[in-house]
């Protein structure tokens, strides 16, 4: 009975092992995981008033602002909020605080949704010559032999040239053009929504976000300005970020550059170059705050609106 049942086993393993056999194996399917934009768009439709969110259509891409409207008695123009890439709207770096705090000084907001960021972006490399054309030809005339024989009693000296490394940035200048060209697309959609509204455009942007967009305005665009706001600007690539500096002083709206004392090296390094070339420049509108703390503190949110108030009360 007990031997039965084993072969009975026995039978059943080798059926099921000839079964895995005969059944080719294929590799598991890959499986995209959501972009992050999608992920905040869903977030966004879910937890925020349907009335504060506006879609808007840049190009052939549609993407959400949140609009907040005005709550003083005086009407004092449109703030436009750009998050830092990868980073959204509703963060609590002060782009949250900002986009209802402003409403009670007489400001109307719409805060963007930043576009992807591509990592694999990269553009076509150069065409080179070809094989044959770098190969040495086959017909030459061989070597004489008076030649050959000068050749070997001279000695070759050959003189290495030294070998150098240039460091290889984290972020290429492909990743930020291309991050570049779709945020631009979108605040271009946003800025014409926004100068329906009012005159007065303010722009206030954080990190790599500024960054970029410091560089289009020195470029002297059509869409104008009544003040830029950089709120830890920086780009994370070293030489971009080094001609930051030069860059900041050519924008031409009046420009506040407000940092942290806890932000990163590379922004606090650049901070007294950007003066010098805002002497050298003689830009007379730009201004430097420095914050003390954490972003993230409820106290901090307060004096980053009134550093900002205080410096809009000054131009209109």
């Amino acid at each position: 009975m007990l031997f039965s049942r084993f072969l009975k086993g026995a039978f059943y393993i080798q059926l099921s092992c000839a079964l895995l056999l005969a059944n080719p194996i294929s590799a598991a399917e890959h499986i995209a995981p959501p972009s992050l934009s999608s992920i905040e768009k869903s977030d966004i439709e879910r937890l925020l008033p349907s009335d504060e969110i506006k879609p808007i259509l840049a190009g052939e891409t549609e993407f959400l602002s949140l609009y907040s409207e005005y709550m003083s008695a005086d009407f004092r123009g449109v703030v436009l909020l750009i998050p830092d890439w990868h980073s959204s709207p509703t963060n609590n770096s002060g782009m949250s605080y900002l986009r209802k705090e402003l409403n009670n000084l007489g400001y109307s907001t719409y805060a963007m949704t930043v576009p992807d960021i591509d990592w694999q972006t990269s553009k076509m490399a150069e065409t080179t010559p070809s094989e044959t054309e770098a190969a040495p030809s086959n017909a030459e005339e061989p070597p004489s032999p008076d030649t050959t024989a000068n050749a070997q009693s001279q000695p070759a000296k050959v003189k290495e040239e030294p070998h150098y490394v240039n460091a290889i940035e984290k972020v290429t200048d492909d990743i930020l053009d291309n991050y570049k060209i779709n945020l631009i697309s979108r605040f271009n959609a946003l800025y014409q929504t926004a100068m329906e509204d009012s005159s007065n455009i303010v722009v206030i942007a954080q990190g790599t976000s500024a960054g970029v967009l410091l560089e289009y305005y020195a470029d002297f665009p059509d869409e104008r300005l009544d003040a830029f706001i950089s709120l830890s600007s920086y780009l994370p690539n070293a030489k971009r970020n080094e001609s930051l500096s030069q860059t900041a002083s050519l924008v031409a709206p009046a420009l506040l550059d407000i940092y942290y004392a806890n932000d990163s090296t590379d922004i606090l390094i650049s901070l007294k170059n950007r003066q010098r070339w805002v002497n050298r420049n003689a830009k007379f509108d730009y201004r430097q705050r420095q914050l003390f703390g954490l972003r993230d503190q409820p106290d901090q949110h307060a004096r980053l609106t009134k550093e900002i108030d205080g410096f809009l009360r000054r131009l209109f």
